[in-house]
């Protein structure tokens, strides 16, 4: 069944390949589309379009398609073409007529539009946890391991000391700005485009803030032409943010296969959690930093993707934009994964800590010597030389001590502020007002269902 369809059957090549992937992608928005709904059929009743004798079955019979989606009993019908004709369809054939007045002043551009910003909202939300579960403990391992050094490198040559604590601190710290720019894309999604029909609007006296404030939106796309425009710049800004999650835990995982080498050696990690060779059985390989790394190389192209899908397309909806999904959502999936298995690793990490009482790391101290000259009176050029000489004969010999007390060094790693400002970042989301509606809808929804209404 499709919401189009008249008298004419579509050709069936013709269907199978313009349909595509889009059932098994819209499964994933099925719980959006039915908050949508819920949302949209009460300000339908409030502005004298939907009877009062009909706004109940409807709220009721979406409260249980909601509950069959919430325990994997909702699915999208060979010959449905999607999630809204299948909601519709199940609602007709439950109710009657009732069923397909739902439809009145909307587009399945906006509806899926609705279903899209609703969906990605809580996406970006489930993220934002799991980034929080790893930040805290990469800043539970920066205050472990704070006083424990390691070669800080230029060039990949060692060049100066630095520590464990400021290694993971480094990545706690990164989040934030990745956590920032999922704020923005937060702040795009989270506005309502429902009412703009097939992107100009619509006769009907539509009340678009009611149903802003009942699917707890911040505001709504107020234009109906840019709220149809919003789709492709509005995942394009979220491939945006999740791609810079993936350059943050690409680079970490590369740095944990750099230093689990026989030639580094600096960290290591429970044989089970690594894999062996099929012929050199001291083997211990960093796969799943390796497979991190790679999935997350291919995340930082999706915007790219999402770009190139979307580009130049003329005003108003193309059929294109169907596949956004088949980019976006597979890959929100596959960085969850990542950010969860970067978490148990870490877990599990031990760190060597003699690392730099190797005689081959004396000269990392030279900076250290050059600076207590200078500390002393010496002239800083003067400090330089003479350590330079040292070195080149032969004569240096290092102390070993490490003095750092300024903000973000090796004795002062600014993990409480760091923490500050996590906390501020996260608290700007207002995650609850959107949680809220979407709680209150189906309530209410259940409230018909149990006769209330």
């Amino acid at each position: 069944m499709k919401l189009w369809q008249k008298n004419i059957d579509a050709d069936a090549a013709v269907d199978s390949f313009t349909v595509g992937r889009d059932r098994e992608m819209d499964l994933l928005l099925a719980r959006a589309d039915v908050l949508g709904s819920m949302a949209h059929t009460r300000m339908l009743n409030k502005v004298g379009l939907l009877a009062d004798e009909d706004l109940g079955p409807i709220q009721r019979e979406l409260h249980r398609i909601y509950q069959d989606i919430d325990t994997g009993r909702f699915a999208i019908e060979e010959g449905t073409e999607d999630v809204h004709s299948q909601v519709e369809s199940l609602l007709t054939q439950r109710i009657g007529d009732a069923g397909k007045k739902i439809h009145s002043g909307r587009s399945r551009n906006d509806q899926v539009l609705v279903d899209l910003r609703i969906f990605l909202r809580g996406e970006i939300a489930a993220v934002c946890e799991d980034i929080n579960g790893l930040f805290a403990l990469l800043q539970e391992l920066s205050e472990k391991y704070r006083e424990v050094l390691m070669p800080g490198y230029t060039h990949m040559q060692v060049a100066m000391p630095s520590s464990f604590g400021l290694w993971f601190g480094a990545y706690g710290e990164a989040l934030t700005d990745d956590v920032r720019m999922l704020l923005a894309a937060y702040r795009v999604c989270n506005r309502n485009p429902l009412g703009s029909a097939a992107g100009y609007g619509s006769s009907f006296p539509l009340d678009r803030r009611m149903t802003t404030d009942l699917l707890g939106f911040d505001s709504m796309c107020y234009n109906v032409v840019y709220a149809q425009m919003g789709r492709g710049k509005t995942e394009r800004i979220v491939a945006q943010a999740l791609s810079s999650v993936a350059s943050t835990l690409s680079r970490l995982a590369g740095d944990n296969v750099l230093y689990l080498s026989q030639n580094f050696g600096f960290i290591s990690y429970p044989a089970e959690l690594t894999t062996g060779s099929s012929i050199m059985p001291h083997k211990k390989n960093p796969d799943v930093w390796e497979i991190m790394r790679g999935k997350c190389n291919l995340l930082q192209g999706l915007p790219n993707q999402v770009t190139l899908l979307a580009s130049n397309l003329p005003l108003g909806y193309n059929r294109d934009l169907q596949l956004l999904k088949e980019v976006l959502f597979p890959a929100i999936a596959t960085l969850r994964e990542c950010i969860g298995m970067a978490e148990y690793m870490l877990r599990n990490i031990s760190v060597r800590e003699d690392i730099l009482d190797e005689k081959k790391y004396d000269y990392i101290f030279s900076v250290e010597a050059v600076n207590n000259m200078v500390l002393e009176g010496t002239p800083f050029r003067e400090a330089y030389r003479t350590v330079g000489e040292q070195i080149e004969s032969g004569s240096f010999s290092p102390s070993r001590r490490i003095d750092h007390t300024h903000a973000g060094s090796i004795g002062n790693p600014c993990n409480d502020q760091i923490a500050a400002v996590m906390q501020e970042i996260v608290s700007e989301f207002g995650f609850r007002k959107a949680q809220d509606a979407e709680k209150a809808l189906v309530e209410f929804a259940g409230s018909c269902r149990a006769g209330n209404k």
